[in-house]
């Protein structure tokens, strides 16, 4: 993927600001379009890079029980307004010898939250990514998010908080392995 266009976003940030009637040169604009091409780069930085790479490294362990890592701060961008959400991710995994870092299971959530995205395929491509790269027995993915993009604008409901989960392998297809990764992860 090539790397961010930082002279065309400011371009466009230039054109947004005279499109709402503003004036891109007075003093507090202009160093604005700089700004937020540099916000953007940041944000979706997640698009340069392969989260992947973070679960290629593993300790091989003979352990066979349910590792969750809760409450991971998550941001991101939403593609429908480019407006953000944030929340918290939920991961759990049930290892089949490998298990990962736990700074490696957020890492994994940063990137693919670094990317214009909407939360369902954020969520599946997180539960996803372990399943395949960690080679797990099963993953549990449950994020919870406020979206700007319903608080600030449209309906502006603030507090709503949307809930998105992503179930795989035997954390899906067993009864009780499903029971006890939901109980782990919603306390």
């Amino acid at each position: 993927m090539s790397k961010v266009d930082l002279p065309r976003i400011e371009s466009a940030v230039r054109e947004i600001l005279a499109a709402v009637g503003e004036d891109p040169n007075r003093e507090g604009l202009r160093e604005t379009p700089k700004r937020v091409a540099r916000m953007y780069a940041e944000l979706f930085s997640g698009l340069q890079l392969d989260p992947c790479r973070h679960l290629r490294t593993f300790f091989t362990e003979r352990y066979d029980e349910m590792v969750v890592l809760r409450d991971i701060p998550f941001n991101s961008m939403c593609e429908h307004h480019l407006m953000p959400f944030e929340g918290k991710a939920h991961v759990a995994y049930l290892p089949d010898g490998k298990v990962v870092g736990l700074s490696k299971m957020a890492r994994v959530v940063d990137e693919f939250a670094h990317r214009p995205q909407v939360q369902e395929r954020l969520t599946m491509q997180i539960a996803d990514s372990m399943m395949e790269c960690v080679a797990a027995k099963g993953v549990a993915v449950v994020m919870e998010a406020t979206h700007a993009c319903m608080t600030c604008r449209g309906v502006r409901k603030a507090g709503s908080v949307m809930v998105t989960s992503a179930i795989r392998g035997t954390c899906r297809s067993d009864a009780r392995t499903r029971s006890e990764v939901m109980t782990l992860l919603h306390r």
